[in-house]
């Protein structure tokens, strides 16, 4: 397993298969992190790991995921109602 340069974190080949003790160790610390706030995208572009790997080795260890974040979206007032 090599590091990721930037983060210094453990990064895992792309495609590569994690089993066992190796995994279990993946697992928690994903987990701790996303618990302390980290994105899945974020976790996914540090261990070097998919979106989709990250978001399905959280479920596996049973992590209440967060809903979807960012600015809500709302529909423009429009210039007549504040031209009046």
């Amino acid at each position: 397993m090599a590091r990721n340069p930037d983060t210094g974190q453990p990064s895992y080949a792309k495609g590569a298969r994690v089993t066992g003790e190796s995994r279990d160790r993946l697992q928690a610390e994903l987990k701790r992190r996303y618990e302390a706030g980290a994105s899945i995208r974020t976790l996914a572009q540090e261990t070097g790991r998919s979106y989709g790997f990250v978001h399905n080795v959280l479920v596996e260890s049973q992590v209440r995921l967060r809903g979807r974040g960012g600015p809500n979206r709302r529909r423009a007032t429009s210039a007549s109602n504040s031209s009046s």
